[in-house]
């Protein structure tokens, strides 16, 4: 099981703020209609590692490549396995969908989803947890911040708890480049 994290209500509130926002945006986006999230999920971009030249495997660059729905979709390997998610700056924390977090295997009882995040489908239960770690093409960080949202979440989200703790990423009109 997954060590959970606590915080003080405060901490609790803005964190739930933060990422009741672009919790919305990405669910209006995936669920704008059903056909067009058919077409994005077949639109998968594939994930290119690139090395830097003279470089130790820790200082590995990896390249996320624009999908052709405009958006930055990855694989990230999170407590070693594959997860497919949507890349998205103005999240504040990575946010795991019930059913991707259930394949991860963390258990959650209903007790773990006591904060509340607003989604456009309404409000949604989220439990706060800490990933062991979240890696993309080997830019991989340890002991990740991130939500478990009960519903309401169409995907999984890659957001600033990992993004920030990056030394650098640049994105492109062809990729995101991620530093660790």
């Amino acid at each position: 099981m997954s060590p959970m994290v606590r915080f003080d209500f405060q901490t609790a509130v803005v964190l739930v703020m933060a990422t009741a926002s672009s919790l919305t945006a990405a669910f209006w986006l995936n669920h704008a209609d059903q056909r067009g999230q058919a077409q994005a999920a077949a639109m998968v971009a594939p994930i290119a590692m690139a090395a830097e030249p003279h470089a130790s495997p820790r200082s590995t660059s990896a390249q996320v490549l624009r999908a052709a729905d405009g958006h930055y979709w990855a694989e990230a390997r999170i407590e070693g396995r594959a997860v497919r998610v949507l890349v998205d700056t103005g999240a504040s924390v990575v946010a795991l969908t019930r059913d991707d977090a259930l394949r991860l295997g963390l258990k959650l009882t209903p007790e773990d989803f006591s904060s509340t995040v607003q989604t456009a489908a309404g409000p949604a239960r989220a439990a706060a947890i800490t990933l062991k770690s979240v890696a993309v093409a080997g830019a991989e960080i340890p002991q990740v911040q991130a939500l478990v949202v009960e519903e309401g979440l169409a995907q999984s989200l890659l957001g600033m708890s990992y993004l920030g703790r990056l030394s650098a990423f640049e994105a492109t009109p062809a990729g995101l480049t991620l530093r660790p």
